[in-house]
């Protein structure tokens, strides 16, 4: 064993026995569409007295901590998202409603003296017309309160905690301290309570959060008037659930927030539907990697053995880096995870078909050395294909939010998971495998001593693919306009993700007709619901937004058509939201688009770069015309799929791209229609096995991912076939016309 390999033996068993030991003893963080929870994304607005800005929202997001740790959810996760926006995940809460109520009372927090009952309820929540310091209020019962002028607000408050007093009798209480002025001031507002007698309302004392009375306890008769409570300790009791001590201690400790909170996104998933998406994918990528796996073992033999043995490392580095890292696995990300299984066979493939080139290409060949001669000229199209991705994967990070960002987290890793994989882990054991006598005595196992039957085929008969590139051009052309049609006459389903809105996905007891539940919905006063089967027996409702009581109505609606159903979904987007993240997806693929296209110029040339990043456009406005023709939602995670889409597709292009400019370094004044074509019948193989790979995963995907999956999935399984198409049948034919339009535009050489 040479030096080199010994080194590349050692850092692969290095990072594997690290990866091994993060994978055992680091658990992957869930997202909570696989975990179930709740998300709820809060806005900031600037109020008369203070301005919204990030002071503001980190004061805000304290108050908000405060207010979630009290409510006991396990492992909450709160964050700031830009300067006036605070990300809140609840796992496991599933009453969405109760933790935007928690969460978005803004109002300070204010201690009132009671005067006494008002004479009517009429005059409940107005202020009084000849006491303007004074108004009307109801009480936990509904009896209506004449409350004085507030002498304490919640910034006296030290601390407010739920107790439990089982030997004194006072069973669940709340204890309320005060500090600095507070102390002196509960003592006033106390002692001039206690010289009301017993049962008297003056003798209680108002604590108002958010313009409605939370409690309004009486002085106990054991303080005496004008002494009142000294200590700054209180002890607030009557007979109170545990539930209702923890809340009212967790609205009087939070205090009030600095700046008003609008709910502009909500999520709700249920722990079934997560469980399920994760059994779904997990049997998915089972599945499509055993498929993976036989297949490279058909095609390379040996060295498809051992490319599936790095398939299986690729998994365990990638998933150590998730833990590692601290990523958070979502929905999306898991597909990614999945997906990048079929993209990590791609440096393998690419390794492979090299290295039969260079071993039928020399006399006294040997495995060894052509393998070494693959993986040597193989890697500059590895490298360029993958940095592709990474920057599509980039762009999904920056630029997308939750789960579509986790996607992009997950690509990433999956990218360069794959690469180390590929060229480290799988050439350490192809190298040892080829240096063993019995190998090098029968070189057809290894897979690279034969051609293989797509270039046998090609080399009999090789076709002149671009001596009519404006044929190719023309069919593209009609791809194009027929797929573009859906867009103009069926029109883009945007998703509620881009327009605001509200999406409740439930599963039913039996399968209900989606225009039965249409009509029914109608009549309920929804005429325009959006109405959807989702699966065997599940429904989907997409409305306009709703109020918590219309979407009681809506849910009603569909349980009495299903005789029961279970709200395994709930999304709400904001309009305003819904706007910023319909601009954000086009700026992406803008971004996207114009990023490739600095990239291929500056590694090829400015026409290979026009004519790749033109297909990657052609390829975009066909899946999206697919999409609308099969009237499917376009909503974040297609715009993922899109991006990978691209990414991918840009692979295709990059490979062809590289060997094209390989034959134009070997035969400068060859023509380019002919050194196309040699490019294009050389790298075919490897775009035929890649993209078989790829699509094992992603039909797996599609049938076995389940419902949450199944577009995502479809989009992907569009997109490889789009962009293989594309790669060859546009991208080259495009190059190829480019080339002849310069050289007619370029000037005769003068004699």
């Amino acid at each position: 064993m040479n030096r080199s390999l010994r080194v590349r033996a050692l850092l692969a068993l290095a990072v594997l026995a690290v990866s091994l030991y993060i994978a055992v003893t680091v658990p992957v963080r869930l997202g909570l569409d696989l975990r179930g929870g709740t998300q709820i994304v809060l806005q900031t607005r600037s109020s008369p007295t203070t301005e919204a800005d990030r002071a503001a929202t980190d004061r805000t997001l304290e108050v908000l901590r405060g207010r979630i740790d009290a409510l006991g959810v396990a492992e909450p996760t709160l964050v700031r998202s830009g300067d006036n926006r605070i990300i809140a995940e609840l796992p496991g809460v599933q009453d969405p409603k109760k933790a935007a109520d928690v969460l978005g009372r803004t109002a300070q927090l204010t201690f009132h003296p009671v005067l006494g009952t008002a004479d009517s309820a009429d005059d409940t929540s107005r202020p009084l017309p000849k006491r303007p310091r004074e108004s009307v209020l109801p009480d936990e019962t509904g009896t209506p309160l004449r409350l004085s002028a507030a002498t304490l607000t919640g910034a006296h408050v030290k601390e407010a905690a739920a107790r439990f007093d089982q030997q004194g009798g006072a069973g669940w209480h709340v204890t309320v301290g005060f500090e600095g002025a507070g102390r002196d001031g509960w003592a006033r507002l106390t002692g001039e309570a206690a010289c009301h007698p017993a049962g008297d309302p003056a003798r209680r004392v108002a604590i108002v959060l958010d313009g409605k009375v939370i409690s309004s306890p009486q002085v106990d008769p054991s303080v005496a008037c004008r002494t009142g409570i000294r200590d700054g300790a209180t002890q607030i009791t009557g007979s109170f659930s545990p539930e209702e001590a923890r809340e009212l201690s967790l609205l009087i400790n939070g205090g009030a927030l600095p700046v008003p909170v609008e709910t502009v996104e909500q999520r709700t998933v249920g722990p079934t539907l997560g469980a399920q998406a994760i059994a779904a994918s997990a049997w998915a990528a089972a599945v499509g990697t055993l498929l993976t796996a036989l297949f490279m073992i058909v095609v390379y033999r040996l060295m498809g053995v051992l490319a599936a043995v790095a398939l299986a490392c690729y998994g365990l580095v990638s998933y150590a880096a998730l833990a590692a890292l601290g990523a958070t696995l979502t929905l999306p990300g898991l597909a990614g995870f999945v997906l990048a299984i079929g993209m990590a066979v791609d440096a393998n493939v690419l390794v492979f078909e090299r290295a039969r080139e260079e071993y039928a290409a020399r006399r006294r060949p040997s495995t060894r050395s052509a393998l070494a001669a693959g993986f040597r000229n193989a890697f500059s199209a590895i490298a360029d294909s993958n940095i592709t991705t990474l920057i599509a994967a980039a762009l999904l990070f920056f630029l997308a939010s939750g789960t579509v960002r986790g996607f992009g987290v997950t690509l990433g890793i999956g990218v360069l998971a794959s690469m180390f994989s590929g060229l480290v882990i799988t050439r350490v054991l192809a190298e040892y495998a080829t240096g063993r006598p019995g190998v090098r005595r029968r070189p057809r196992l290894t897979g690279i001593a034969t051609t293989g039957a797509v270039r046998d085929r090609l080399t009999r008969r090789g076709p002149r693919l671009m001596r009519h590139p404006r044929r190719w051009l023309a069919a593209s052309a009609a791809v194009l306009v027929l797929a573009g049609s859906g867009i103009a006459v069926r029109g883009v389903d945007l998703g509620v993700e881009f327009t605001g809105g509200r999406l409740i996905e439930y599963a039913t007891t039996r399968p209900v007709d989606p225009d039965r539940a249409r009509t029914a919905l109608a009549e309920a006063g929804f005429p325009h619901a959006v109405v959807q089967s989702s699966g065997d027996t599940g429904l989907t409702v997409r409305t306009d937004p709703l109020t918590d009581a219309e979407e009681a109505e809506v849910t009603g609606t569909v349980r009495d058509l299903a005789d029961g159903a279970d709200k395994v979904r709930d999304e709400l987007i904001g309009p305003s939201l819904g706007q910023e993240l319909r601009r954000g997806a086009l700026i992406a693929l803008a971004v996207a688009l114009g990023a490739q296209l600095v990239y291929l110029a500056a590694r090829f040339r400015w026409l290979f770069g026009i004519a790749a990043v033109a297909a990657l456009a052609h390829d975009v406005v066909i899946l999206v015309g697919v999409f609308a023709w099969l009237g499917k939602p376009v909503d974040g995670v297609f715009v993922a799929a899109l991006l990978t889409v691209i990414g991918y597709s840009v692979n295709d292009s990059v490979v062809l791209f590289d060997r094209v400019r390989e034959l134009v370094r070997r035969s400068p004044g060859a023509p380019l229609p002919g050194i196309a074509d040699q490019a294009i019948l050389q790298t075919l193989p490897r775009t035929v096995n890649t993209g078989m790979g790829a699509a094992f995963i992603l039909t797996a995907l599609t049938l076995l991912g389940g419902t949450s999956l199944t577009d995502f999935a479809l989009a992907l399984l569009i997109g490889l076939a789009i962009g293989t198409y594309s790669s060859v049948f546009t991208a080259a034919p495009l190059a190829v016309e480019l080339h002849r339009r310069g050289d007619r535009a370029r000037p005769p050489r003068r004699p």
